[in-house]
């Protein structure tokens, strides 16, 4: 987790966690590397939480495996917070997890989300970067609240974005920040057709893992991925 998102989780945990009574919360994506040091429930301590650290694969700072990469291991309507750091880029369908998360929220329950707007490929599986329409967008599908976006944009010259003007050390990412609330009439019936298609389709077919780069046409080069990087999961 980069130092930025780090930064922009504190932030919002700070204002929306309240720092008395218990609560359950769920962080979703949340191992990490042997390399890695920052995790969310570093930024919780004083926090009376059930926290539950739930990840695709086994690691470091996961409670939790998700048999089935579209379905959170936690009981409905049971978490009063769901956290998900530079997670939502690597999931190729990331709105069949939004449905999920909105599952698992209690009426109320809030929902927070960092990723990147922009910067380069990472990991083995890197499908998406995010704006603030994009947060708008989750929220009008899932039937969730939006309650904060924004985006970490670059400098703005006229209309145009000043790239070079970006401050590399701080802001390379561009973090995009959603805050979501499932609201107390939350129409569950319906959302509950909606998420059973979308999350047995999306679980069916996985990921990207089918679905071969193709090789370059008429001499032209692959795009973004460097060399060294996976294009596949396994």
């Amino acid at each position: 987790m980069h130092p930025s998102a780090y930064a922009h989780m504190k932030l919002c945990v700070e204002q929306y966690l309240p720092a008395d009574g218990r609560h359950r919360l769920v962080d979703l994506g949340s191992r990490i590397s042997d390399k890695q040091t920052r995790t969310h429930r570093s930024l919780l301590t004083g926090r009376d939480l059930d926290y539950i650290g739930v990840d695709v694969l086994d690691g470091r700072n996961v409670d939790r495996v998700m048999k089935k990469p579209y379905r959170i291991p936690v009981r409905s309507k049971s978490a009063d917070f769901v956290i998900s750091g530079q997670a939502f880029e690597h999931i190729p369908f990331f709105w069949a997890t939004m449905l999920d998360i909105a599952r698992v929220l209690k009426p109320g329950g809030t929902a927070i989300v960092t990723a990147p707007s922009r910067g380069h490929v990472h990991d083995a599986q890197d499908c998406w970067r995010y704006y603030p329409d994009g947060m708008r967008a989750l929220a009008a599908y899932t039937g969730l609240e939006l309650v904060e976006v924004h985006t970490d944009f670059p400098p703005v010259k006229g209309i145009r974005h000043d790239y070079p003007a970006i401050d590399a050390k701080n802001s390379y990412w561009g973090d995009t920040v959603g805050v979501f609330r499932r609201p107390k009439k939350y129409p569950a019936l319906r959302m509950r057709l909606v998420r059973g298609v979308t999350r047995s389709w999306a679980n069916k077919v996985g990921g990207v893992d089918g679905i071969p780069i193709p090789a370059p046409l008429d001499g032209r080069e692959l795009c973004a991925r460097p060399q060294g990087v996976p294009a596949q999961v396994g």
